[in-house]
């Protein structure tokens, strides 16, 4: 398939952020494209070569291709690196210059997306002393034969800078309509995506066997699943109206959620988030295994930080000492864990998602031997407010953030979020429920002992349904030094020039950053606002809601998918809660 073709849509896409028109230049490159490349395409869309899950990236620095660029082209790099700094884009700055390309050459191959595809996996693939070199030479082979606007898109995706605002749900709608003609079978994609967490594979599987090919995705070992997530209740009694008169309590663990993959005493750890995470956890590789009861499986549990001398449970930021490059064995001394499981979705070449949580948990405690290292996240069955105030007490003392509820006769939901899960958290009990997820999307130089930061951070929920992260508040309180230094540190690399196109907001800042941090936050109130674009026209015309009073908690939530952050749904929830109480208060 000529790259040409796909370049044209790259530049169609850029053109707009209106999902609508997205999905519909989707669905037409998705006809043009041959079954065999399909998933290709899917890849180079995200910005990727492979899921996520195979933790395969390009590592191409900016310098590199910057280099690359003259030995294409015959203009000298001062040239370049002027036209880059205008642009602010390597991308957008190479097509330009290519346009005033010097150099003749008289054997050009042909620009195909497999062939770019192939060569950037090569790239990858690279390690060594002479790696730097021959990445060179393979990025300006493509750069030699291809036009101004390929080459443009050719180092976006090299570099990690392609903004298309494409996020899988606009995927997914687009290979629903392109393959099936009907936007009801994304729902079937959307359970295929879900087990599989491989969206290039979805694709040629639709592309190539129809419907009755997705209907057929089953669970594979090893490759992780979409985790379940649960809405949030304020009280015991909202909890009880959800969910009825007889549910599951557990401990809510302050930790990371970790998915493992079990077969023999071959283990493999996904985070949240899908991330592969066995570099962080080498304890729980070599010890899990003989707790194991089965010959293959696929759980979940929490990794907590423990006092390892009286076994309480300890913050989540103590374990972001594990995150590290080096010293890791040191980390893992300093920094002892204890692996709370709480789920099991296939076990000994069985699907269990589609079982009870009743079973599940029959099934985990059957197959899971406990001991001081893996143990059972406690559970109990609560039947009223009494009860579930009781197990929340005894939560709150062990060093937990309160309870997870979860309907004893429904199946796990992979990748969804819903009403069969609850989590009630100890600050969820006063009138705003204050403590949101939220996604970092801008930021603003910090001033006086703040100067070399960021000082103030603009954050966003996420809408479900439009796929976007309307603003909802700024944030300048609540960090100390070590967390500026940290969130410079994480949101540098994630700098954009330009807004990216899932980013909903009137305020600029000074710089925007790729929607890929997640933050905790509490506030003093929700209220409505003209300015931010949270829940627009949801409860006032021509007006959001904004947090009055934001705080940064101190918690950096690495492990969360921004689509995991808080939606507008549960703010709107939130907004109308306090309202409730504060009239209530007035009838009083």
């Amino acid at each position: 398939m000529e790259f040409s073709i796909l370049a044209e849509s790259f530049n169609k896409m850029e053109s707009t952020r209106k999902r609508l028109e997205l999905t519909q230049f989707l669905v037409e490159l998705f006809e043009k494209t041959p079954h065999d490349v399909i998933s290709k395409i899917v890849y180079l869309i995200q910005g990727k070569l492979r899921p996520d899950f195979e933790g395969i990236e390009l590592g191409v620095a900016e310098k590199l291709a910057l280099r690359s660029i003259p030995k294409s082209s015959g203009i000298p790099i001062k040239k370049i690196e002027d036209e880059y700094r205008k642009s602010g884009d390597l991308g957008h700055a190479s097509s330009i210059i290519l346009e005033q390309k010097t150099q003749t050459t008289f054997l050009v191959e042909d620009i195909t997306v497999e062939r770019v595809y192939e060569t950037l996996f090569k790239i990858a693939k690279l390690g060594g002393s002479r790696s730097q070199d021959m990445k060179m030479k393979y990025i300006s082979s493509l750069l030699n034969d291809a036009t101004p606007l390929e080459a443009s898109f050719i180092l976006k995706i090299l570099l990690g800078t392609l903004r298309l605002g494409i996020a899988e749900n606009t995927v997914m709608d687009a290979l629903a309509v392109a393959f099936t003609g009907e936007k009801e079978n994304r729902k079937k994609i959307q359970y295929a995506y879900n087990v599989s967490s491989d969206l290039g594979k979805v694709a040629e599987t639709i592309a190539t066997k129809g419907i009755e090919g997705i209907e057929k995705f089953e669970i594979i070992l090893f490759n992780p699943i979409r985790p379940m997530l649960a809405d949030r209740v304020k009280s015991e009694a909202e909890a009880i109206e959800k969910m009825g008169n007889e549910f599951a309590a557990e401990y809510k663990l302050d930790g990371e959620r970790v998915q493992l993959h079990i077969e023999g005493d071959k283990v493999a750890l996904f985070s949240r988030s899908l991330e592969r995470i066995e570099s962080y956890y080498p304890d729980i590789i070599e010890k899990i295994p003989k707790n194991i009861q089965a010959d293959n499986i696929i759980l979940e549990a929490e990794a907590v930080a423990i006092n390892e001398n009286t076994g309480e449970f300890l913050p989540f930021q103590e374990l972001m000492h594990r995150r590290r490059k080096y010293k890791i064995e040191k980390a893992v001394t300093e920094y002892p864990i204890s692996v709370n499981f709480f789920d099991v979705l296939y076990c000994n070449g069985k699907n269990c998602m589609e079982s009870s949580y009743k079973e599940r948990r029959n099934t985990l405690e059957k197959h899971v031997k406990e001991d001081e290292f893996a143990k059972y996240i406690p559970m109990s069955i609560v039947r009223n407010e009494n009860e579930i105030e009781d197990f929340m007490e005894n939560s709150i003392n062990a060093g937990s953030e309160g309870l997870m509820l979860k309907m004893l006769d429904k199946p796990y939901q992979a990748g969804s979020r819903g009403s069969h899960w609850l989590k009630l958290k100890r600050e969820y009990r006063n009138e705003l429920g204050d403590s949101l997820d939220l996604v970092v999307i801008g930021g603003y130089f910090g001033k006086g002992r703040r100067t070399g930061n960021y000082g103030t951070l603009l954050l966003a929920t996420y809408d479900e349904d439009e796929d976007t992260f309307p603003s909802i508040c700024k944030v300048g309180t609540g960090f100390t030094d070590e967390s500026l230094d940290q969130l410079y540190q994480i949101l540098n690399p994630k700098v954009s020039i330009k807004k990216n196109p899932r980013i909903i907001s009137e305020m600029e800042a000074d710089v925007w950053f790729e929607p890929e941090l997640v933050i905790e936050v509490v506030a003093s109130e929700i209220t409505l606002s003209p300015i931010h674009k949270a829940a627009m026209n949801a409860i006032r015309k021509d007006s959001g809601l904004a947090l009055r009073f934001p705080k940064f908690t101190g918690k950096i939530r690495v492990e969360k998918a921004v689509e995991d952050a808080s939606t507008n749904e549960e703010v709107i929830t939130l907004y109308k809660g306090q309202k409730k109480i504060a009239h209530d208060k007035n009838l009083m």
